[in-house]
C-alpha cells in the first residue's frame, strides 16, 4: 500500500486501484473539534480536485476534495454517528471514502510523507 498527500491536506492510501481518502492530522488540528461530516454518495464519480465531502467543526466548515478521479465505492458510515473520529484518528479510522481510481497516473503529482511534512513546516 502506498500513501500520498495533497496540498489541500487530504491523504490517500492506494492499494491496487482502490484509494482510501481522508484529511490529515494537520488539517483536523487546524479545524478543531469536528461536529459533522457530510460524505459523498456511493456510486458518485469525481474528477480530480472536485468537492467530494464536507467537514464541519466548531470553528469552520471545509470542503474535502477528491485527490484523484474515481468512483466512490464505500463511505465511512461511522463518521455520521461519531464525527469526532476525525479528531481522534484522522489518518486511520477517520477516513472519509474509498474510490476506484479512474487514472492511476494522477498519483504522480501527489506528495509522499516526507514531502508533505516539509510542506506543512513551510506553512
Amino acid at each position: 500500500m502506498s500513501r500520498y498527500f495533497t496540498e489541500d491536506h487530504e491523504w490517500l492510501d492506494v492499494e491496487d486501484e482502490i484509494a482510501t481518502v481522508g484529511i490529515t492530522d494537520y488539517a483536523q488540528s487546524q479545524l478543531g473539534d469536528i461536529v459533522f461530516v457530510e460524505l459523498p454518495d456511493e456510486g458518485a464519480e469525481f474528477e480530480k480536485g472536485a468537492d467530494a465531502a464536507v467537514v464541519e467543526s466548531v470553528k469552520a466548515a471545509s470542503d474535502v476534495y477528491s485527490p484523484v478521479a474515481g468512483e466512490v465505492i464505500e463511505t465511512n458510515g461511522a463518521l455520521e454517528e461519531e464525527p469526532a473520529l476525525v479528531n481522534s484518528d484522522a489518518e486511520v479510522d477517520g477516513w472519509f471514502f474509498k474510490l476506484r481510481l479512474t487514472d492511476t497516473s494522477e498519483l504522480e503529482g501527489l506528495m509522499n510523507e516526507s514531502a508533505y511534512a516539509k510542506f506543512v513546516k513551510s506553512l
